[in-house]
C-alpha cells in the first residue's frame, strides 16, 4: 500500500510532545512536594500516589468520603487573562469543601489537566495553585495526570478537574440526621463568585454589556477580569475546627443551584428552614450581574451564591460559640435564619437583602 512519500510522521508531528510534559513534571516537583501530608509515599512520577492508610486505625468506625468536580467555565477568564495560578484555589474548593460538610478531614487530591498544546510554565502554574490551596486545606497533593489533546483543545484552552478522598468517625457524621428545630442557620461570607455560574456571568459582561476584563469598575475596586479571577475561599479548615469545637449538626457548600437548593440537601422532611435576606448585603459583583443582564432576583439565587459560601446548621446554645469560632478562624459570619419544626424540607428566603 503507498504511503505518503518520504515523509515520516511521529506523535510530535501530531502535536504531543513528550518533552515538554517532562518538563512540566520537572517545574511542578516542588509546588506537589510542598502539598504533602507525613502519610504519603514516594514522589511524583510514578503510575499511582501512595497514602499510608495505618492512620484509619485509630477510628472506631471509619468512614470515607470522596468528591469529583472541576472549575467549570471559569477557566475561560484564566486563559483570556493569562493567570493560571489561581484557578487551582478553585479546584481545591470545589472538592474539599464537599467533603467537609459532612464533617470529613480531607487526606488527599489528584488532579487532571487536559490541554491543546502543553506549554510546561503554563501547567507548572496550575499545579503550583493546586499544590497551595491543598497545603492551606491540610490535603496531600498525591498524584495527577496532564493530558495533551491536539485537535480537541486549542493550543491555548484547557480544562481542569479532580477528586479527593476524607475520613470521618461514622459517629461525627454530619448531615439531616442530626438536624434539629431551633438550630441557628450560620453562614459564612464567599469571597465572591467562586466557581458557579460563569456561563451567565460571561454572557452578560461579554455578549449583553459588551465589557472587556481590563475594563476598570469602581464598584468592584478592581478590573472586571481581576474580580472575576477572584479565588474560591477555602472553609475546611475553619469547618473542622467548627466541627470539633461546637455542636454542629450539618453544613452545607453553597455552589451551583445557590443557597435555597443546597441547604435543603441536608435537610429532613420533617423539617424547614427560614432565611431572612436582611442579614446581609450581596457583594457588588452579584448586583452587576442582575443589573446588567436584567436577571430576575430568582435566577440569581439559583444561580450563584449571593455572598455566602458555606452554611452551617448549629445547636442554638452553641452558635455565639460558633461565630466567635469562624471569626478566630478569618471568616466573616453571622445569623442568617433558623431551622422550623414545619414538614417539607424546603427553604425559604424571605424579606430583602440589606443594602450597602
Amino acid at each position: 500500500m503507498s504511503g505518503g512519500g518520504s515523509h515520516v510522521t511521529s506523535y510530535a508531528s501530531a502535536g504531543v510532545s513528550i518533552e515538554a510534559g517532562d518538563r512540566a513534571v520537572e517545574l511542578m516537583k516542588e509546588w506537589v512536594e510542598k502539598a504533602r501530608r507525613p502519610e504519603v509515599l514516594g514522589g511524583i512520577g510514578g503510575f499511582a500516589g501512595l497514602f499510608d492508610a495505618s492512620q484509619l486505625k485509630r477510628y472506631d468506625r471509619p468512614l470515607l468520603a470522596t468528591s469529583a468536580d472541576g472549575v467549570g467555565t471559569k477557566v475561560v477568564i484564566a486563559q483570556r487573562m493569562d493567570v493560571h495560578d489561581t484557578i487551582g484555589y478553585d479546584l481545591v474548593g470545589m472538592l474539599v469543601d464537599d467533603l467537609v460538610v459532612c464533617g470529613a478531614e480531607p487526606l488527599f487530591l489528584t488532579d487532571y489537566i487536559a490541554t491543546g498544546k502543553v506549554v510546561p510554565e503554563r501547567v507548572a502554574a496550575i499545579v503550583k495553585g493546586i499544590a497551595q490551596a491543598c497545603e492551606e486545606a491540610g490535603c496531600a497533593l498525591l498524584g495527577g495526570e496532564t493530558a495533551e489533546h491536539p485537535g480537541l483543545l486549542g493550543p491555548d484552552e484547557y480544562d481542569v478537574a479532580g477528586s479527593t478522598t476524607g475520613v470521618v468517625e461514622a459517629e461525627a457524621l454530619l448531615g439531616a440526621h442530626k438536624v434539629e428545630a431551633g438550630d441557628v442557620v450560620i453562614a459564612m461570607a464567599s469571597s465572591g463568585l467562586h466557581a458557579n455560574g460563569y456561563s451567565l456571568v460571561r454572557k452578560v459582561f461579554f455578549d449583553v454589556a459588551g465589557w472587556d476584563l481590563e475594563r476598570e469598575v469602581p464598584e468592584l475596586g478592581s478590573t472586571l477580569g481581576e474580580a472575576l479571577l477572584t479565588p474560591t475561599r477555602l472553609y475546611a479548615k475553619p469547618c473542622l475546627e467548627l466541627a470539633a469545637r461546637t455542636d454542629v449538626h450539618a453544613m452545607s457548600h453553597i455552589t451551583g443551584g445557590g443557597f435555597a437548593a443546597n441547604l435543603a440537601r441536608v435537610l429532613p422532611d420533617h423539617l424547614s428552614v427560614r432565611v431572612e435576606r436582611s442579614t446581609w448585603t450581596p457583594g457588588p459583583i452579584f448586583g452587576l450581574v442582575g443589573e446588567l443582564g436584567s436577571v430576575s432576583r430568582p435566577d440569581l439565587e439559583q444561580t450563584l451564591n449571593m455572598g455566602v459560601g458555606m452554611v452551617a446548621l448549629v445547636a442554638a446554645a452553641d452558635a455565639d460559640r460558633a461565630l466567635e469560632i469562624l471569626a478566630e478562624q478569618g471568616v466573616a459570619a453571622w445569623r442568617c435564619g433558623e431551622v422550623l419544626d414545619i414538614t417539607g424540607g424546603e427553604v425559604e428566603l424571605v424579606g430583602d437583602y440589606r443594602s450597602v
